[in-house]
C-alpha cells in the first residue's frame, strides 16, 4: 500500500525539525565551549574519542588517504551520524514526543560522558553538553507546538501547519544557530590569536644559514620549511588554546626535588638555536610529514638538571601536555649529547599554537611519537614498566630513530616532461650521522650520484638534484640515500607501524 503524500511529508517536516533542533543545540554547545573549554564541544569530545579508540591500521589508513585533512573527514562524518540520529528523533517525537525528546537528550549525553571521562577534564567539560541538551530539547518541543498549532488553526489543513508559523519558527532558529556558531567560531580564533611574547635572544646562536637549491631548481623542497608549511600531525581536533602568563612546567617522578618553572623561568635560562628536521613516524616512504625548522630552546638536559635526575631508576620521560595527551621519550637520548630541547621558538617567531605554544619538546633522530611533546607542561622521570604512554599503549616501537631515507620531489609521480634535460631533485636525511650521498637510478639500470645541496647540519635534510638526459616514453625514477658511516638506505619495503616506513621511492613519469 502506497504511503499518502501528505504522510511522506509529515515524516520529512518532522526529521527536518530533529536535525534543525540539534544544530541549534550543537551551535549554543559551541559557543560555550568556545568561551570555556574548547575541546569539550559535543562533536570534538565524540571525535576525540573515536580517535583514541580507533585501530591504528585504520589511522594508518586514514591518514594516507586524507593527509592533513583527516580531522575534516572524521568531525564531518561524526556530525553526519548525529544529524541522522536526530532526525530520527524528530520523527519519533512526532508520535511520542517525550520519547523523541529524550533521544535528543540522549546524543547530548553521551557527548557529556566522553567530555568529562577525556584526560584531564574538569567539571566545565560537562557544561556543553549540558547546554547542547537543553537548547535541542527546547528547540525540538517549540517546533512541535508550532506544527501542532498550524494544524488546530484556522489556516490548517491536511497538508501541514500555518506555512507562515513554520516558517518563522524555522527560520529564526536557524538565524540562532548562525549566529552562535559564528560567535563561537570568533571567540575560539581570538583566543588562538594570543602568541605575541618576547622571546630572549639565544645565547648560543646558530650559524649563517646557507642559500637553498629552490633557489636553482624549481620544485626541491625550500631548504628551510616555512611556518605555515609545516606538517602538523597529532590526536587534536581542537588546537589548545594555553595562557603563557598561567603557565607552567614542571618537573617530577625519580628526581632530586619536583620544580615547576614558568615561562619566564625558562627563557631566562640558556637558549640555544639549533636547525633540525622532524619526521612523523606515519610517514610512507616519499611521504609529506617532514619538514625542517631553526629552532630557538633550552637544552632538555638543563630543564631536567633543575631537577636532579636520578637515571639509575628512570628510563623514560613521560611528557604530559595541556589536554593530558602523554608521550614517552628514552631518558638517555636526553643526556646523550644531542641538541634535544623544550622549544619556544620556531624559524625566529614565538610558536604558533599549532606546533605547541607556548613550549615543546624537539629531540633530533627520534620519531615524533616519542620526541616531539607539544604544549607541554610536565615530564614525570619514570620507567616504561610502571607508566605508558599514549602511544606506547597502542603498541608503537619505545624507541623510534628516524630511518636513513630520500624522497623525490620533482618531477612529481605520473607528471609529463619535454625530452631534453630534466632536473630531477629532492631531499634525503640521516639524523645524528648526515648524508654523504644520494644516487638516481633510472629505469633499473645503475645507480648514479647525484650532487648534493648545502650542507646545514648532521640533524638535518640534505637538498640533491641529478640532471637525466631525458628520451621519449616512459621512464621509472628511484632514489637512495648514504649516510656518512656508510650505510644504505634500505629497499627493504616496511609500512609506518610499529617503527617508521622503510623502502625506496620510485615514480614514474612520462617524456614527450
Amino acid at each position: 500500500m502506497q504511503t499518502p503524500p501528505h504522510s511522506r511529508s509529515r515524516t520529512l517536516r518532522h526529521a527536518a525539525y530533529g536535525v534543525l533542533a540539534t544544530v541549534v543545540g550543537l551551535a549554543a554547545a559551541h559557543l560555550v565551549a568556545a568561551l570555556t573549554v574548547p575541546s569539550a564541544s559535543p562533536v570534538l569530545a565524540v571525535g576525540s574519542t573515536v580517535i583514541d579508540l580507533t585501530p591504528t591500521p585504520l589511522k594508518e589508513w586514514a591518514i594516507r588517504q586524507f593527509g592533513s585533512a583527516d580531522k575534516l573527514v572524521l568531525v564531518g562524518s561524526v556530525t553526519v551520524v548525529v544529524l541522522l540520529l536526530a532526525a530520527v528523533a524528530g520523527i519519533v517525537a512526532a508520535k511520542r514526543e517525550t520519547v523523541g525528546l529524550l533521544i535528543v537528550v540522549g546524543l547530548a549525553g553521551v557527548a557529556g560522558v566522553l567530555a568529562v571521562l577525556r584526560p584531564g577534564a574538569g567539571p566545565f567539560d560537562l557544561v556543553p553538553a549540558l547546554v547542547a541538551a537543553a537548547v535541542a530539547a527546547t528547540s525540538l518541543w517549540w517546533l512541535h507546538r508550532v506544527d501542532d498549532q498550524g494544524l488546530t488553526g484556522p489556516s490548517s489543513g491536511v497538508d501541514g501547519p500555518s506555512r507562515r508559523g513554520v516558517v518563522l519558527a524555522t527560520g529564526g532558529l536557524a538565524a540562532a544557530a548562525v549566529a552562535m556558531g559564528a560567535l563561537g567560531r570568533w571567540v575560539t580564533s581570538y583566543r588562538l590569536g594570543g602568541t605575541d611574547i618576547a622571546l630572549p635572544v639565544a645565547t648560543d646562536p646558530a650559524p649563517s644559514f646557507p642559500q637553498g637549491l629552490e633557489q636553482t631548481y624549481d620544485g626541491i623542497s625550500p631548504l628551510r620549511t616555512p611556518t605555515a608549511d609545516f606538517y602538523r600531525v597529532d590526536t587534536r581536533l581542537t588546537v589548545p588554546t594555553v595562557d603563557v602568563d598561567s603557565w607552567t612546567l614542571t618537573i617530577d617522578g625519580d628526581v632530586d626535588q619536583e620544580v615547576t618553572l614558568t615561562f619566564d623561568d625558562l627563557a631566562a635560562m640558556r637558549t640555544v638555536e639549533r636547525d633540525i628536521t622532524l619526521t612523523c613516524v606515519s610517514n610512507e616512504v616519499g611521504g609529506p610529514y617532514i619538514g625542517s625548522a631553526r629552532w630557538l630552546g633550552v637544552p632538555l638536559a638543563d630543564v631536567l638538571a633543575k631537577a636532579g635526575i636520578d637515571s639509575t631508576k628512570a628510563d623514560q620521560i613521560l611528557s604530559i601536555d595541556v589536554d593530558g595527551m602523554t608521550i614517552s621519550t628514552p631518558l638517555d637520548v636526553a643526556l646523550d649529547g644531542r641538541d634535544a630541547l623544550i622549544a619556544i621558538g620556531m624559524n625566529g617567531e614565538p610558536l604558533p599554537r599549532t606546533h605547541g605554544f607556548p613550549a615543546r619538546m624537539v629531540v633530533p633522530g627520534l620519531y615524533g611519537f616519542v620526541s616531539a611533546c607539544k604544549w607541554i607542561t610536565k615530564m614525570t622521570l619514570t620507567t616504561y614498566d610502571a607508566e605508558q604512554a599514549y602511544w606506547t599503549e597502542r603498541d608503537w616501537a619505545i624507541d623510534a630513530p628516524i630511518k636513513l631515507s630520500s624522497r623525490i620531489d620533482t618531477p612529481k609521480p605520473l607528471s609529463d616532461s619535454k625530452a631534453g634535460t630534466v632536473v630531477v631533485g629532492g631531499i634525503a636525511w640521516a639524523q645524528g650521522v648526515g648524508i654523504e650521498k644520494v644516487e638516481v637510478r633510472i629505469d633499473g639500470e645503475a645507480w648514479k650520484p647525484a650532487t648534493l645541496g648545502p650542507q646545514v647540519t648532521d640533524d638535518y635534510w640534505r637538498q640533491w638534484y641529478f640532471e637525466w638526459d631525458a628520451s621519449p616514453g616512459q621512464h621509472f625514477i628511484a632514489c637512495r640515500a648514504t649516510n656518512k658511516d656508510g650505510d644504505v638506505q634500505s629497499d627493504v619495503r616496511m609500512t609506518p607501524f610499529p617503527e617508521g616506513s622503510s623502502g625506496l621511492q620510485e615514480i614514474s613519469v612520462n617524456v614527450e
